[in-house]
């Protein structure tokens, strides 16, 4: 065996070891979710929704949706905010400068008039030009402004929101009609104490949405779509859900979360130079409230559930991930103080740990296991036992994950409760090991380099509508 071959072996046992140990870290999570879930239908099976929501102090929310060129979507999108079942609601949508009809369908479908609503000085955002009202839904008002991104855009929104509690909420996205009344159960519960909840995200491709409701819910016949969808199961059902009840949640996703208006005001909204928004204001709620030593609750709700599109494309695809990976590591980068310090409790020791190891360092190592492995048996220095072992464990802990994902739905909520469509997404769960999870890991090769050349262009989806696949 030649010293290069060596080599080749010794990196390709390493890989190895390195995906056992942040699979274990995995598996701890998503036991973790299984006792959450456990927990959630112990206390759903105690009363209907009406006894759970039959408090008369609601707090007021505010609805904040940031909007760029969602002329496709914006309609349907708003139309679901209005169908909300939540008893004190205000909607804000904010039209980032778009350059296509968003503000015009709304104009057309909202009867909206421009209003003198007084602007805060100090709104952390690209000066605002026009504020609407909707003559029909009088809680609905429109922001129009200067286009300067989505964070931009959201903090003008919280600026302007009226109520103590805030929703973001993406234009491509419609929440269950109940769902902001599940968000908001934990600050009726702990009201001191509660900051921010999130709840799980879905795939709307391949559902029946019909005036912003979703009418009957199914898989998407694309396939990089139908991916997405088992992405999302095991992502929220298991990975969020378990970091919450390990009281190390470290992020509420910007298509849905509920925050103190206050509080947000107070750390000074959103950053507008960060391409991952969510995440790092996430993490800065930590940093603040931990060094001011106070009580808090950042929660994720599994029941509510937000529809969004997801890219059916692979350039979208791609597009998106290497967003997500290059704002990663800028968040990580920012907030790197936190790693391993009892002062910033759970998610210091724990969340942000393993968010280094599985999120930030894992698909890079993964990759490189990709490459090693057939080049030490193309050199002689691994056998064929060794091949078939590192791929047998590599997509055997893989689709085990991803079941795992999908038990957690059938077992709790079932969504999707027509057996073709469990068995297409265990399927899903064994096809992505061949194929896709490679490409996600020379994604984030690629989101590497583009985050080292300074890269922090947000890209464009093109939204094709709530139509149907």
């Amino acid at each position: 065996m030649t010293p290069l071959g060596d080599i080749l072996l010794l990196v390709g046992w390493v890989v190895l070891w390195y995906y056992l140990l942040v699979n274990g870290v995995y598996l701890l999570v998503h036991i973790a979710a299984l006792y959450g879930l456990r927990s959630d239908l112990k206390r759903q099976a105690a009363g209907t929704i009406f006894q759970r929501f039959s408090s008369p102090f609601f707090p007021g929310v505010t609805v904040v949706v940031p909007a760029y060129n969602e002329e496709a979507v914006i309609v349907e999108s708003v139309q679901s905010l209005l169908n909300l079942n939540y008893p004190k609601l205000e909607i804000v949508v904010v039209n980032d400068g778009s350059d296509d009809r968003t503000l015009s369908q709304l104009r057309s479908a909202f009867d909206l008039r421009p209003i003198d609503a007084p602007v805060p000085f100090d709104v952390p955002s690209e000066p605002i030009e026009t504020v609407y009202q909707s003559v029909d839904a009088t809680n609905l008002r429109v922001i129009d402004k200067e286009n300067g991104g989505r964070a931009d855009a959201v903090n003008a929104g919280i600026w302007l929101a009226e109520q103590p509690l805030f929703c973001t909420v993406d234009a491509d996205s419609i929440i269950d009609r109940d769902g902001l009344l599940q968000a908001v159960e934990p600050f009726l519960e702990q009201p001191e104490e509660t900051v921010a909840t999130g709840g799980t995200i879905r795939v709307a491709s391949g559902c029946t949405i019909e005036n912003g409701t979703i009418e009957s819910v199914g898989l998407p016949s694309n396939p990089l779509a139908s991916l997405q969808t088992m992405e999302y199961l095991r992502a929220f059902y298991s990975g969020r859900l378990g970091l919450d009840r390990l009281n190390a949640l470290m992020l509420i996703s910007g298509a849905f979360g509920v925050f103190r208006t206050d509080l947000v005001r107070e750390v000074g909204g959103y950053e507008t130079d960060s391409i991952t928004e969510d995440f790092e204001l996430t993490l800065r709620l930590h940093r603040y409230l931990r060094e001011q030593d106070r009580d808090y609750n950042v929660e994720f709700v599994p029941e509510p559930v937000v529809w969004t599109e997801v890219p059916e494309s692979r350039t979208a695809f791609s597009r998106q991930r290497r967003r997500w990976y290059r704002g990663l590591l800028d968040t990580m980068a920012r907030h790197r103080q936190m790693v391993g310090r009892r002062r910033y409790g759970s998610p210091g020791l724990f969340g942000y740990p393993a968010f280094l190891l599985a999120e930030v360092l894992g698909p890079l190592v993964e990759g490189l296991g990709y490459v090693v492995v057939p080049l030490a048996f193309a050199t002689g220095a691994a056998d064929v036992s060794f091949v078939l072992m590192y791929f047998g464990i590599t997509v055997g802990v893989g689709v085990f994950l991803s079941w795992f994902g999908i038990l957690s739905e059938v077992w709790s909520f079932r969504r999707y409760d027509q057996p073709k469509q469990v068995i297409r997404l265990l399927g899903m769960g064994i096809l992505e090991n061949f194929g896709f999870r490679q490409w996600k890991t020379l994604i984030a090769w690629r989101g590497l380099y583009e985050y080292f050349r300074g890269d922090t262009s947000w890209g464009e989806m093109q939204r094709s509508g709530f139509g149907g696949d």
